[in-house]
């Protein structure tokens, strides 16, 4: 049976694992289903013999891991990034079943590195780590006791996507995209906006009131292209006041 290469650019990310157990049984989840890149952002404790251990022959999974210090650098490159999480969260996207979800993701990964994201063990992924990402998944656990294991989650994720990836359900995407801006990208538009809306009087750093989450969950719902990214920057540079260095006022 051929691989999906679509399986190949899904990237698991793991945010402040505190058990490395836990690390080396994603490791096994993900192989066994066809998954190679694992991210881990800030680590209690890798490389361990257990992570080794529970890993059980994904060893090349443990070896071939990145380990970065904050979620940005782990979701750098990506076109898409999907958060788990088992709650809704305010100013997030609405959380979709993995099963669902699967599709889609998959359809991305066509355009490039597609993220899915998991958090701590106890205390999962923040608020400010979720709005990073542009989907919210979820697993259809027992609402009475909807803890699922670290490793059991990758698991599920993996096979919802190995399934979908090899009966070639690839969700249909809302049009015939150009090259997807990464998350990078799509962060310095932010970042610009925030500094323009700033600057004009718009917004009030003092009381943001939720702008920045909402211009986030826009363009990661929209999927805005390289192009867009460029236009809507040069855009905003030509609002910017032309200051003239021999007058400013230093």
């Amino acid at each position: 049976m051929t691989e999906p290469l679509a399986l190949r650019r899904i990237r698991v990310v793991l945010s402040r694992p505190s058990h490395p157990g836990n690390i080396g049984a994603a490791a096994r989840a993900m192989k066994t289903m066809g998954l190679h890149q694992l991210v881990l952002v800030s680590p209690k404790e890798f490389p361990s013999a257990e992570a080794t251990a529970r890993a059980s022959g994904a060893t090349d999974v443990l070896e071939k891991a990145r380990v970065v210090d904050s979620l940005e650098e782990a979701l750098a490159g990506t076109v898409m990034a999907a958060a788990f999480t088992s709650r809704i969260r305010e100013m997030c996207a609405a959380p979709r079943w993995a099963s669902e979800a699967s599709g889609e993701l998959l359809s991305f990964a066509e355009q490039g590195d597609v993220a899915i994201v998991f958090g701590n063990e106890t205390f999962g992924l923040s608020n400010e780590e979720v709005m990073l990402c542009q989907r919210a998944v979820t697993i259809p656990a027992n609402p009475a006791y909807a803890s699922l294991n670290l490793g059991s989650a990758v698991q599920v994720i993996a096979y919802e996507l190995r399934r979908t990836a090899l009966e070639g359900r690839l969700a249909p995407l809302p049009q015939a995209l150009g090259e997807v801006a990464p998350h990078e990208d799509v962060e310095r538009l932010i970042a610009h906006f925030e500094r323009a809306m700033i600057a004009s009087g718009f917004l009030d750093p003092e009381k943001p009131r939720r702008l920045i989450p909402r211009l986030r969950r826009l363009f990661g719902r929209a999927a805005v292209e390289r192009e867009e990214v460029a236009i809507l920057r040069g855009m905003l540079a030509s609002f910017e006041p032309k200051v003239d260095r021999n007058t400013r006022d230093f």
